[in-house]
């Protein structure tokens, strides 16, 4: 198994070297040369396992290479700081509805379920190879804090996260901030979420500061990362009937990464019927699947402010799909992007983009709105990402199909939120309900590569 740029000018690479590098030479995303697929014969095999059992079978296609005994156990690390002992529990909404519940890790977010594993990855290749990596990373609020939890205290590995100053949660924010471990930099940018994730595509494409920092990668632009999410969607799949029988997702999303993964989980042989995609009023990608029009407009802050995203970074691997896997027409595409702000696809790969995707948007008071109707409905409460998922939900119709609404963040992490929507304020766990006091450090930079790099650069010789 190899990987290959969308972009077609990248070498080629093994999964270990696509661990690592994160970002290709030529500015693309790195995707599998082909498609593995699991026949049903296995996906029968895996129901009633357990979720690490799952999660290994689904990775083994695309790891390759990697030492199976060595994956076997950080595989089975990884959930050891869990809260629940299924890792992603499912919670049954209605008639055919249900709530996979993704934030029980130690971060209280979905990110947690592939990142914890990706630190060990990462920390366990650099071991291996007697190497040392500077981790960069762009977040809207909750990859920050999983990826420094997965990292922070590494030998060898040097954290930089990049986070929109004043546009995350409380909570998001101290949980990057409080982390006394040396290794680890909290970075607040002036500026919007897509401005944090330009400022990173423009440190890996400097190759001579990429190479002199080796640079690496962990929020979803990581191949890596992307494979561990088809977990989640093998294992709600197995519990509803997968392989014999159909079902739905509906996933909040805003850089693309998590409904990507199934995307990932279908070609895999998962048999997803329809992959909806909830957005919130910063809606690039519910526009293009309603009229093919891929332009990025001004990022207005929300309610939920991991989806304040205008430039959805995993949608080039969809690119790379519905253009034929031409690495040449993707680069042309991505390049007419960067100097208008928009691009179109011709329209029988709309058509096939719409085979599987539909998406649906919500604006802040049908976000307010859906926290408070699932609380009076189910005795549930979501978080405001989630809540986008369950006005989108609400959409849909009552065949009978499985229908799985993925739970991104625990209603804590947002308390403002929920409590505007339902009177109640959400407590943090125990192992946090102290977060507010801890002392905060962190470094406010302004939206300019240069500052970032010199700090990365001082940060780098002061750890030497």
């Amino acid at each position: 198994m190899r990987y290959v740029s969308t972009r077609g000018q990248a070498p080629a690479l093994q999964f270990e070297d696509v661990l690592l590098a994160g970002l290709a030479a030529d500015g693309g995303l790195y995707l599998p040369e082909r498609w593995p697929a699991l026949p049903p014969v296995a996906w029968r095999a895996l129901v009633g396992k357990r979720f690490a059992a799952v999660m290994r079978a689904v990775l083994t296609p695309f790891a390759i290479g990697f030492p199976s005994e060595r994956l076997d156990r950080l595989v089975a690390d990884s959930f050891a700081g869990f809260a629940h002992r299924h890792v992603a529990p499912l919670r049954q909404l209605g008639p055919s509805l249900w709530l996979m519940e993704l934030f029980h890790g130690p971060t209280l977010a979905f990110k947690d379920v592939a990142l914890q594993l990706l630190g060990r990855l990462l920390a366990d290749v650099l071991t291996r190879r007697g190497a040392h990596a500077t981790v960069v990373g762009a977040t809207s609020g909750d990859t920050g804090s999983a990826a420094i939890e997965a990292l922070r205290g590494r030998d060898g590995i040097e954290v930089f996260i990049l986070y929109p100053h004043g546009r995350v949660s409380d909570v998001q924010r101290r949980q990057m901030t409080t982390v006394p471990d040396a290794n680890v930099h909290a970075i607040a940018i002036d500026g919007t979420f897509d401005d944090c994730q330009a400022l990173v595509k423009a440190l890996f494409a400097d190759a001579a500061f990429r190479a002199h920092h080796q640079l690496s990668a962990v929020n979803s632009i990581n191949w890596a990362r992307i494979a561990a999410q088809v977990s989640y969607y093998a294992a709600a799949g197995l519990a509803l009937g997968a392989p014999d029988r159909p079902l739905r997702f509906v996933v909040p999303t805003g850089n693309f990464g998590n409904v990507y993964a199934g995307y990932v989980a279908s070609r895999l042989g998962l048999p997803i019927e329809r992959l909806l995609i909830a957005t919130n009023v910063n809606d690039i990608l519910a526009r293009f699947l309603e009229r093919g029009d891929y332009r990025a407009g001004q990022v207005s802050a929300s309610t939920s402010p991991s989806m304040d995203i205008q430039v959805a970074s995993n949608f080039e691997r969809l690119l790379f799909e519905l253009l034929g896997r031409d690495g040449a027409a993707v680069r042309r595409a991505m390049q007419g992007f960067q100097q208008s702000g928009a691009l179109a696809v011709p329209p029988p790969a709309l058509q096939e983009a719409r085979h599987l995707f539909a998406a649906a948007r919500t604006d802040e008071a049908g976000t307010l709105a859906a926290i408070a109707a699932c609380w009076r409905d189910c005795g549930i409460l979501l978080d405001p990402h989630t809540a986008v998922g369950y006005a989108a939900l609400r959409r849909l119709p009552t065949d009978g199909t499985p229908t799985v609404l993925l739970a991104t963040a625990d209603p804590a992490k947002f308390p403002d939120a929920v409590e505007r929507a339902t009177g109640i304020r959400p407590p943090l766990p125990p192992r946090l309900a102290d977060l507010g006091q801890r002392p905060e450090r962190l470094h406010r930079l302004a939206n300019d590569l240069g500052q970032v790099q010199a700090f990365i650069a001082r940060q780098r010789a002061n750890r030497e």
